[in-house]
């Protein structure tokens, strides 16, 4: 006769992740029976406000979903509504959305890598901790992070919820000249980025492999960041040939991709076509390193990743943290490729005029494929909205992985609840969930049958 006895360990709050949630374990000697991240923020109901709004409103609101990847929201917002409206945006306002996406990717990454992940790797509880061992590697990611912020700034009117952003455009575009301080600013940040990749790449990164479906967009010749069709890299299975990608248009999304509620969360989930799957670095490295530009592949075969061009697909979470450095690394020179190439478009925005429909619209956030729908009346009315942020599709993927390295810990011998919290939260922290948006990881509960 087995009996269950859970306890709460004694945990304060979890800093180094964004939002408020709970981790619940179930152990039966050395198994882990059930793996649960459990939400509970609050529902914010940002689909339920955009309903009943014009057309214009869904970029500004939709930016205040989160402080950390406002530019991602409204980036997909624009997309989506102009894709209702029948409207698309090229040349060089389409170049400078790409660069401030690369703004929001520099500053986003950087923040997690230095400030929230790279503790787990160098044995201290936070960055503050972090600075006093290694002072000049924390001033490189300030330094990094200041330059992303940089960019936002200039193209959005402020580094945090632009203001400058709207359909068709911006209200306002600079000029060649006002883009020559970032210029001079991102040189130096490439040095610090490629330094960057570097660093974390001498970090200790447990053994670990994650099984799911990798789904980013992918644009042929590029590195998707702002646009491109969804695309699934399958998990390897037990045939000897890998199953190649495959794609779908994005107006058929929502067939592929769809959410449903878990009783212990508040936040929805999501499964790809009935299965699990992971979205972000991991992901779009997969699916979209081949477009790498050569010396950042060069890079990536250095620091032990392999070669996306002849196949190389990482799938250790842990060293999610290299990846991210070279998408860094690559926003960087990207942003450097824009604004060399920069000449003011003649107007700061094209027209959307309304219309009735439905209009799909996604980009690469960075913490994974971030989708917007959007349904207007004849007089641009929005009479239906929906949202499907990145962590809400990776939250399964996550409990999966945070079971599969606890297990893998079991197995080599007895660990106490500490040691399990501990590694339990930086499974998590692999991923960067953003828990606002879809929820603070707050404590870990874990119950062993005797």
């Amino acid at each position: 006769m087995s009996a269950e006895v859970e306890r709460e360990l004694p945990l304060g709050p979890l800093t180094r992740v964004e939002g408020q949630g709970t981790l619940r374990l179930r152990l039966r000697g050395d198994q882990i029976v059930d793996s649960r991240l459990a939400i509970f923020e609050p529902p914010r109901f940002f689909e339920a406000f955009l309903r009943g709004r014009s057309y214009t409103e869904p970029p500004d609101i939709t930016s205040r979903v989160c402080g950390i990847c406002p530019v991602a929201y409204q980036t997909s917002a624009c997309r989506a509504l102009e894709d209702a409206c029948g409207v698309t945006v090229g040349g060089q306002l389409a170049a400078l959305r790409r660069l401030l996406y690369c703004g929001e990717w520099i500053e986003s990454q950087t923040l997690h890598i230095y400030l929230l992940h790279a503790p787990d790797f160098l044995g201290c509880s936070d960055v503050v901790e972090l600075a006093g061992i290694s002072t000049a590697d924390v001033e490189r990611g300030l330094r990094l992070k200041q330059a992303g912020n940089a960019i936002v700034e200039q193209l959005g009117g402020r580094s945090i919820h632009p203001i400058n952003v709207r359909l068709g455009g911006f209200h306002r575009v600079p000029a060649r000249t006002e883009l020559r301080p970032l210029e001079e600013r991102l040189r130096r940040a490439r040095d610090d980025a490629e330094a960057t990749v570097r660093w974390v790449a001498g970090f200790d990164f447990p053994d670990a492999a994650s099984d799911h479906d990798f789904f980013a967009l992918a644009e042929p010749g590029t590195y998707a960041i702002d646009s491109g069709t969804p695309t699934v890299l399958p998990a390897p299975g037990p045939a000897a040939e890998p199953e190649p990608p495959r794609t779908f248009p994005l107006s058929a999304f929502g067939e592929h991709v769809v959410e449903h509620q878990v009783p212990y969360s508040t936040a929805l989930q999501a499964r790809l076509d009935g299965r699990r799957h992971l979205a972000g670095s991991l992901a779009r490295f997969a699916i979209s390193g081949r477009w790498l530009p050569p010396e950042i592949r060069g890079l990536a075969r250095e620091t032990g990743l392999g070669d996306p061009a002849a196949g190389a697909v990482c799938r250790n979470p842990f060293r999610s943290i290299v990846v991210r450095a070279l998408e860094v690394l690559y926003a960087v020179q990207e942003a450097l490729r824009i604004i060399d190439a920069y000449e003011p478009p003649p107007v700061a925005h094209v027209d959307v005029p309304a219309r009735a429909g439905t209009g799909h619209g996604a980009t690469e956030a960075p913490r994974g494929l971030l989708y917007h729908r959007y349904t207007l009346d004849t007089a641009g009315t929005v009479t239906d909205a929906v949202l499907v942020p990145p962590t809400s599709q990776n939250q399964g993927a996550i409990e999966e992985d945070v079971r599969r390295v606890l297990e893998r810990r079991l197995a080599t011998g007895h660990s106490s609840d500490e040691e399990l919290a501990a590694l339990s939260e930086r499974a998590v922290r692999n991923h960067d969930p953003c828990i606002s948006c879809s929820a603070h990881f707050l404590r870990l509960s874990v119950t062993r049958e005797e």
